[in-house]
């Protein structure tokens, strides 16, 4: 019975949808672009032999990281798992740096020695990509308690 009544007052108290301006609209039509793009070339560059080791692509998820970027605030922080070129991009890591690290440059984000799973950037408090399954859950509880503690 009791999720009969949650039920009901759910649908009683519906709330008018935030509006979205046409400018923002556009913005996360571009953010999104540029992770289909950018994937689309990364998956090209690992067929050819120029991203070594594993690359897990984005694609098809460009939306899902777009919409987390859009609701975060100043000063949060994101931790993820291996599929991570979306999250460095969204959270407007250079795609330089990031194709850099991927093919194993200089110029990438961990000095081309992170390859596709191991990015990270301090400045855009982006606590990296993680290629063991599981791996991120203990680091984003650090960050948590670092946080609040």
């Amino acid at each position: 019975k009791q999720g009969v009544s949650m039920a009901k007052a759910a649908t009683t108290k519906r709330r008018a949808s935030p509006k979205l301006k046409k400018d923002e609209a556009l913005h996360y039509y571009r953010e999104m672009l540029l992770i289909r793009r950018f994937e689309e070339r990364a998956g090209q560059l690992y067929g050819m032999g120029k991203i070594a080791g594993f690359c897990h692509l984005y694609i098809g998820q460009e939306a899902v990281v777009t919409g987390m970027q859009a609701c975060l605030k100043e000063g949060d922080q994101v931790i993820t798992g291996y599929r991570d070129h979306g999250h460095m991009l969204a959270c407007g890591m250079e795609s330089r740096g990031v194709m850099a690290e991927l093919t194993g440059r200089e110029g990438g984000y961990s000095r081309g020695k992170g390859g596709s799973m191991h990015m990270f950037s301090r400045e855009k408090n982006f606590f990296g990509g993680h290629g063991i399954v599981g791996a991120q859950v203990p680091i984003g509880t650090g960050l948590a308690f670092a946080n609040k503690y």
